[in-house]
């Protein structure tokens, strides 16, 4: 018995030769294409969801076609032949390839002929050109389309095959085709009793009477009529198969009356606690759906016990336990070759290493995991070849992300993203546009282009919300109202966040995050609003949430407003401590540029507050160096404004107009109202010192002008720090127009402006009391 060939492959290998050579018509192409694929490719071509009655009558046609050349007939007989006269069938050039391979010679002539069939590599081409070989045209088969992997392995097997095996299979192939002489006698009037075989054909005349005597003595009882040989003309492959589907049966008809529901009720209460938050009955559950799988697997499946328990530690802030159990996963994995499991665990792996690298930056450097870019690498090349979509895209997606988060090129990142949408547009893979709209969110953001940042945010809620995963519409709805936030828009930026389906965020996870959410969005505004008691209290509250049990921007965005509490209060010590504390951080977990840019720009903010900001001249050029650099944009425009303020210090107000001139539309185009608002401050500043420059050199006309620029740049920062509620500064604008109307003389709107100083504080006064 053959490993692999057996003559209805022969029969197999005609059909594709038949179909290369244009001998199919136009109708009969897909049910060849049908036929083929479903006697090549180990899937049911209808997907798992077909019937028991479908995969039955599967298992049928694969031993009839095993048995007999009956259903070639069947398939082939009712359409003509594109490159024969009427009255020919396909049927008849079916069996003229069949019949055509006569003799042992010919069979090895048609093994010859197949690589002929497959597309050549570039090498072959460059060598036939070399040679001077007229290069193939017409239909070829890719050497990995399914139809070229038949052939290429058919040509293999029958390579390997030693000779007493060949003259197995060649004597299988006669009896094989046998039945079909009837058939080919009536098309073919040179058809005798020894057609079957060339050699006896020929040699009759030699040998005469003897010939009869040298074909049974070549093939035995197999030219009796009474030939009673029970074998069958099948190879391992054939009889793999098909004990494969009898056993598959055998064990769903055990299996589904006993363990289904039990195993689908474990499920069930291991979800609802999981996302109910409830540990220890989400590990007792879990614990019990694999002891049902595994005790009716065998254990084949104790990697995917591993790796969701991995993945439920996580979750639950169990992360150096969760750290051992991926490992395991992974290593169990690959003891049994599981690809799919093993691309999963090391997926999580990678993004687990992103957000908590203290727990695993010991466990890269001696592992042979290798780096983020590595593994990304690896990740993509075995999704692509198993043809796991989603796991693809996700690893071409995190690719752009690393890119970005390194400042490397932004064309490098958009080059990932768009691989990943062709991805996710061709194999509809719905889940994950969530990830692919938000990182294109951040990037837009990440290029100052709140506009097409709010749109992309925009078309997702309104379009893809309800075909993606809630997480994805929860993050996506927070990023929305913390836009709306920036522009002073706060009381939108809440009923965006409480528009939240409230049945959706039953579950834990999105519960804490959507109040931390709020909480953050509260504190911003209790910072504006200088009340210090209640950001006090609700930092107190945040600040109780270990980075292991939240999102790394999230832990950022809570000590930025930590330290900008701490500076509010004056406590400039404590802030400095912390700022250095988080840049050392970051800088021994070589982590997101964006974010040491940004406690950078702080340190910068804090040498200003105590009257020392020259003393922030070289961070805040190297803050700005690394935003042009990643293409930080709105970072670059606050350290581009530090150091203008720098200028203004030192007395340089020319070049800090300069630079404010040169990027105050860019910034206004980021929708960051604060922002806006301090370059229109230190504008002001800057020409107030060009103004009282004036007084010695050009005349009162020019002084004046001037001064009139430097009204309206106080009401512009006195606009934009009104949009998001900033006490201090919008009484800083009034202190600066009060002093600015009284050293102009004109000391009615000097009082005004100082009345609307004392209006802001009593407001304020009132609404804290």
């Amino acid at each position: 018995m053959s490993r692999y060939l057996a003559p209805s492959k022969l029969g197999l290998l005609a059909l594709v030769e038949l179909y290369i050579e244009g001998a199919v018509p136009n109708d009969a192409i897909i049910p060849v294409i049908n036929f083929l694929a479903s006697h090549l490719l180990d899937c049911d071509l209808k997907g798992p969801s077909s019937t028991p009655d479908d995969q039955w009558k599967r298992a049928d046609n694969t031993i009839s076609l095993t048995v007999s050349a009956q259903r070639f007939e069947e398939l082939l007989a009712p359409f003509a032949a594109a490159d024969r006269l009427p009255g020919r069938n396909l049927w008849d050039r079916f069996l003229e390839k069949l019949w055509g391979i006569d003799s042992l010679h010919a069979l090895h002539e048609f093994f010859d002929r197949l690589p002929n069939l497959l597309a050549r590599t570039k090498a072959e081409l460059r060598e036939m050109t070399e040679r001077g070989e007229t290069l193939p045209s017409g239909v070829l088969l890719s050497r990995n389309s399914p139809f070229g992997v038949f052939v290429r392995r058919s040509n293999l097997e029958f390579s390997k095959l030693h000779f007493d095996h060949v003259a197995e299979l060649w004597k299988a192939f006669v009896k094989y085709r046998q039945p079909t002489a009837g058939h080919w006698r009536r098309r073919n009037p040179h058809y005798n009793r020894l057609s079957f075989d060339s050699v006896l054909l020929d040699g009759e005349h030699e040998w005469g009477p003897q010939t009869d005597e040298i074909a049974v003595a070549a093939y035995g009882s197999m030219l009796l009529m009474d030939d009673q040989d029970p074998t069958l003309p099948v190879s391992t492959d054939d009889v793999e198969s098909l004990l494969e589907f009898q056993i598959e049966q055998v064990q769903s008809w055990f299996l589904s009356a006993k363990t289904t529901l039990g195993i689908q009720l474990n499920r069930s209460s291991f979800s609802d606690s999981w996302r109910s938050g409830e540990f220890p009955a989400s590990f007792d559950n879990l614990h019990r759906y694999f002891d049902y799988t595994m005790q009716n697997r065998d254990r084949l499946f104790y990697q995917y016990a591993l790796l969701n328990l991995g993945i439920v530690q996580s979750d639950f802030g169990c992360h150096k336990e969760a750290v051992a159990t991926m490992l395991e996963a992974i290593s169990t994995a690959k003891e049994n070759r599981d690809t799919t499991c093993l691309n999963f665990a090391l997926n999580w792996f990678f993004h687990f290493s992103r957000a908590h690298p203290n727990l695993v930056k010991e466990l890269e450097d001696n592992s042979m995991l290798g780096s983020g870019k590595e593994s990304l690498a690896f990740l993509r090349a075995k999704a692509k070849e198993t043809g796991m979509w989603i796991l693809w895209s996700s690893a071409l997606l995190s690719e752009a992300k690393l890119g970005l988060a390194n400042g490397e090129s932004i064309s490098a990142a958009l080059e990932s993203m768009v691989r990943s949408s062709q991805i996710i547009v061709e194999k509809n893979v719905k889940t994950m546009i969530g990830p692919q709209l938000s990182l294109g969110i951040a990037l837009w953001d990440r290029l100052g282009m709140a506009i097409m940042s709010a749109m992309t945010c925009e078309v997702f809620l309104r379009c893809h919300a309800h075909s993606s995963v809630f997480d994805d519409q929860l993050k996506l709805t927070c990023r929305m109202a913390g836009t709306l936030a920036g522009k002073g828009q706060y009381e939108a930026a809440f009923a965006k966040l409480e528009g939240v389906d409230t049945n959706s965020l039953r579950s834990a996870k999105p519960d804490q995050y959507w109040h931390l959410y709020r909480g953050l969005l509260k504190l911003r505004r209790d910072l504006h609003h200088n009340n210090l008691d209640s950001a006090e209290t609700l930092l107190s509250q945040l600040l109780q949430n270990t980075p292991e049990d939240i999102e790394p921007d999230m832990v950022y965005t809570i000590d930025s407003l930590h330290i900008e509490a701490l500076t509010r209060r004056q406590d400039y010590e404590a802030a400095f401590t912390k700022v250095d504390r988080l840049i050392s951080e970051l800088r021994e977990g070589n982590r997101d540029s964006n974010l040491r840019i940004r406690l950078l720009l702080m340190k910068v903010h804090l040498f200003d507050c105590i009257g020392r900001p020259e003393k922030g001249f070289t961070i805040a050029m190297r803050a700005a160096s690394m935003a042009w650099r990643a293409r930080l944009v709105s970072l670059l425009w606050q350290a581009i404004g530090a150091l203008a303020n720098i200028l203004n210090s030192l007395g340089e107000f020319a070049g800090a107009e300069q630079l404010l001139l040169a990027i105050l539309p860019r910034c206004l185009e980021t929708d960051v109202a604060y922002t806006a608002g301090t370059l229109y401050s230190l504008l002001a500043d800057a020409r107030m010192g060009l103004a009282a420059e004036m007084e010695s050199r050009e005349g009162a006309a020019e002084r004046a002008k001037m001064l009139g620029k430097v009204h309206r740049n106080l009401d512009s920062a006195f606009e934009c720090f009104s949009a998001v509620e900033d006490v201090d500064k919008r009484c800083e604008m009034m202190a600066k127009k009060a002093a600015l109307f009284r050293a102009e003389g004109d000391l009615v709107r000097a009082d005004s402006c100082a009345d609307t100083y004392l209006g802001l504080w009593k407001e304020e006064l009132a609404r804290k009391g």
